[in-house]
């Protein structure tokens, strides 16, 4: 096993030392200055405790029957519907695997490290691969080994966790790397009813003490009915967001769980809360928040009825849980945290639909979020919103490069990136979001291709990664110096007939060290010669 993990590592630093020479000599070449980081079985389940909403933002349920009857008349769809969660389709797919990471922290001895590449500072997401510097945690074939990686002389696998019938897909790391938590899924399909058929989807979050690291021990096992949607830490608080599809099969609801030790805990109706609107599908959105560090405090449980949840951006003070409405509509809650504690405060929609995470974003006080909308007739357009905390629309731009969609967008502080495509051409917006009540395009660039991931580089660079008009992975620098008239100042393209890179859907495989001049992204290259 020993072999195998050194073989792997060794192929993805091949991999980073290619890229690194190609990427250092493009960054050379546009002359920027660079200024000189074993299973659950037998542990106890911790139980959960209710956070509470105020009743004015969204009402809860009297009873069963209500709940019943709600979903009956407002639903536009019954029965068990295909509903897949992001993890449920990587699963489906076998596409749970390792990636390399991004930024930066330092070991006990000062060297440099990656952690992995998030969007908000201070509020970590979940990877397949942490490290603290000295150790390599990753996920692999169905288990996690801890591996001794620094000094490398002295590289080697110092334990392995193995999950029987279960899918580790991400993992957290405590700030004194004494915790690791585990995210993932159990699946069971059970028997038909008449014409449906259900497959039985658990969340699990498993706790272990990592003190020893040749020796993990599990403390705490935490599950909940639904798939696992995301998650994110903040400080020693994880909070994680489950998705249980609701809908009425012969009268009967199936109600989402909490497992304990022995028992299974039903989340009551009465705890359960939701906005009196019609979807096409509801879901059961459970947030819960969890202490890493301290075993025996109780997990806080927050339940919301919701339409299939579509994305979620974590603040240091606010996770913001987007679903889309009917008629085209993205309704938002803004659910304020601190320490475990979530509270709903604030409910409020725009038109169209946001593409992911990066296409939201808090600062100072208020919510920006970009969407694309589609008429009947097919037309699209693009538009830019920006809300105060009551989730109140305060400023907005509409109708934003027609018959295009978004591909990507990144907020930095007083600016807005867009990216948006339109038959292989991919126009690239700086807009200008200083003012909440008058946001204003400054200028805009139309090169071919596309852009799916905007990452900035300094004030006045935007690193993209996309695809050119042939198909090929291509790396692009946007100067925005001159805000009126952006410049792809210099791209590199990936040769061969066909490339693609994970990059363009998952930007925890994206690691990029300013300092280091060092860019790394993993790719994969199809050449019939």
């Amino acid at each position: 096993m020993q072999r195998e993990i050194k073989k792997r590592t060794l192929a993805y630093g091949l991999a980073a030392v290619l890229l690194a020479i190609t990427l250092g000599t493009l960054f050379y070449s546009i002359k920027i200055q660079i200024p000189e980081k074993t299973g659950s079985e037998g542990v106890p389940q911790s139980p959960a405790q209710e956070a509470y909403p105020p009743e004015n933002i969204l009402k809860t349920f009297t009873s069963y029957e209500e709940l019943r009857s709600f979903l009956i008349k407002n639903s536009k769809a019954q029965g068990l519907l295909p509903f897949f969660s992001p993890l449920d389709v990587k699963v489906f797919r076998g596409e749970i695997a390792a990636v390399p990471e991004a930024s930066l922290g330092f070991n006990k001895v000062g060297t440099e490290y990656s952690t992995t590449n998030v969007q908000v500072t201070g509020v970590d997401e979940a990877d397949v691969v942490k490290t603290d510097g000295e150790n390599i945690y990753m996920i692999a074939n169905n288990s996690i080994f801890i591996v001794k990686a620094y000094p490398p002389e002295e590289a080697k696998v110092l334990s392995k966790i193995w999950f029987n019938e279960t899918y580790p897909a991400e993992i957290f790391l405590s700030s004194d790397g004494k915790k690791l938590a585990v995210f993932g899924s159990k699946y069971a399909l059970t028997l038909p009813l008449y014409r449906f058929f259900h497959v039985d989807v658990k969340t699990f979050i498993y706790v272990y003490d990592i003190s020893d690291k040749t020796n993990p021990i599990l403390t705490r096992n935490f599950t909940m009915s639904g798939s696992y949607f995301g998650s994110r830490m903040i400080g020693e608080y994880v909070y994680i967001v489950v998705s249980q599809p609701a809908y009425v099969i012969y009268d009967t609801i199936i109600l989402p769980k909490v497992y304990s030790e022995d028992k299974i805990k039903e989340i009551s109706a009465s705890k359960i809360y939701y906005s009196n609107v019609s979807e096409d599908y509801y879901a059961f959105t459970n947030i819960a928040a969890i202490n890493l560090k301290r075993d025996a405090e109780e997990p806080n449980l927050l339940t919301i009825l919701t339409g299939a949840t579509s994305n979620i951006y974590v603040s240091l003070d606010n996770i913001y849980l987007t679903f889309h409405e009917v008629e085209g509509q993205t309704a938002i809650y803004r659910i304020r945290i601190n320490e475990g504690e979530m509270l709903i405060e604030a409910k409020g929609s725009v038109s169209g639909w946001e593409l992911n995470q990066f296409s939201m974003d808090e600062h100072n006080g208020y919510f920006r979020i970009a969407t694309t909308t589609r008429e009947d007739s097919g037309v699209t357009q693009n538009n830019l919103y920006i809300l105060d905390m009551d989730l109140k629309i305060v400023g907005k731009l509409e109708g934003l490069a027609a018959n295009e969609t978004i591909d990507s967008a990144r907020f930095m502080e007083n600016r807005c990136y867009l990216a948006t495509s339109v038959v292989r051409r991919d126009p690239f917006f700086v807009i200008d979001v200083e003012n909440p009540r008058n946001p204003k395009v400054l200028g805009y660039l139309k090169i071919p291709g596309f852009t799916r991931y905007l990452h900035p580089y300094d004030e006045n660079h935007i690193i993209g990664i996309g695809i050119n008009e042939k198909e090929n992975v291509k790396i692009s620098i946007f100067d925005v110096t001159d805000v009126s008239q952006p410049v792809e100042i210099d791209q590199y393209t990936v040769s061969g007939a066909w490339s693609y890179t994970t990059v363009l859907n998952d930007h925890k495989a994206f690691l990029f060290d300013k300092k280091k001049e060092l860019l790394v992204i993993p790719v994969s290259i199809s050449d019939p010669y």
